[in-house]
């Protein structure tokens, strides 16, 4: 993939910069023994996919000292963006949704030239494209983890009060946002909720919605747990939820179910309970089966390690995992 590489000196960060120009670059620092930096790298060979005009870059903290100590890395991972060479922002830790939205906002905050930023139609575009980048989108000052402002943080606290799934901009990082959606949507004033690329309003309208029983059904409420559950069991006809993934097993019980399922010729899927805590406990409750791995077979559990032994020596793996059984 062009636009996904990885950089060994400090000279060739910098020629990547030059090419970039003001495209986006997002710089992770990693390290080959931390697991949540291969993790991450998966998200960005996603993001790099979807986001072809942004260059992403893998650098080894620990191998170009020289880059770490010069942007002040001191953890793994860490994410830092650039445009035109110049650091924009940052993020640390293993979270993919927090980099997948950075990535969205600041991939398309700037134009590829003058001419673009400056262009009225073209700003327009850019708003309707952050407008409908998540079904419910709020602009307000900050952060849904740090607003910067009384109304922002009372409009944050009402949408979660009524668990609304909503994403945000933060309009403090982009003049050029923050003046051109008044226009665009002539309202003068922060935060504004946009649902389905349609304003709903600012904070007296929320509270009103939220007063009458209306809120829920105007904007689109967060998945419940059990709900959730049932999408990842589903997602496939046979879905493995162990330690690690099909590449690489994270204990000995992974690893060996892996094996004995990769002998049968039958494809499935797998889903990593290390990096989603909240799967990782509820599906105990859930299945009433306290262990890992867990194999599910058309939605419904088949078991756990020794069960697929069991079922290999018999005979009956394969057609069990072709739902004949």
């Amino acid at each position: 993939m062009a636009n996904l590489v990885e950089v060994t000196s400090q000279q060739q960060l910098e020629e990547l910069f030059g090419k970039a120009g003001k495209c986006l670059t997002v710089l992770h620092f990693q390290a080959a023994w931390a697991p949540q930096c291969v993790q991450m790298n998966e998200v960005m060979a996603e993001l790099a996919k979807e986001h072809t005009h942004v260059t992403f870059v893998k650098l080894e903290a620990e191998a170009v000292p020289e880059v770490s100590e010069k942007y002040g890395v001191s953890s793994v991972p860490t994410f830092l963006f650039f445009k035109a060479g110049e650091k924009i922002d940052s993020l640390d830790g293993a979270h993919a949704l927090e980099l997948t939205k950075k990535v969205q906002r600041l991939a398309v905050s700037g134009g590829q030239t003058g001419a673009d930023e400056n262009s009225g139609t073209d700003l327009n575009q850019r708003l309707k494209k952050l407008i409908n980048t998540a079904p419910c989108m709020l602009f307000m000052k900050g952060t849904s983890q740090e607003p910067r402002c009384g109304f922002s943080r009372q409009i944050v606290a009402l949408l979660k009060q009524h668990n609304i799934q909503f994403s945000t901009f933060d309009i403090l990082s982009d003049e050029e946002v923050r003046q051109g959606l008044k226009t665009y949507s002539n309202w003068p004033t922060y935060p504004q909720l946009y649902v389905n690329g349609e304003l709903v309003g600012g904070l007296d309208i929320v509270k009103e919605l939220a007063e009458s029983g209306e809120l829920e059904n105007t904007c689109p409420t967060a998945v419940t747990l059990e709900h959730r559950l049932k999408i990842v069991i589903n997602k496939s006809p046979v879905v493995l939820f162990m330690k690690g993934n099909k590449e690489t097993a994270r204990c000995g019980f992974s690893r060996q179910i892996l094996e004995i399922l990769n002998s049968t010729g039958v494809d499935y899927d797998t889903f990593d309970i290390l990096q989603d805590e909240e799967v990782r406990q509820g599906l105990k409750i859930y299945s009433n089966w306290p262990t890992y791995p867990q194999l599910y077979v058309k939605g419904e559990l088949i078991g756990g390690l020794d069960i697929v032994k069991e079922l290999k020596e018999s005979g009956d793996l394969v057609s069990t995992l072709k739902g004949e059984c």
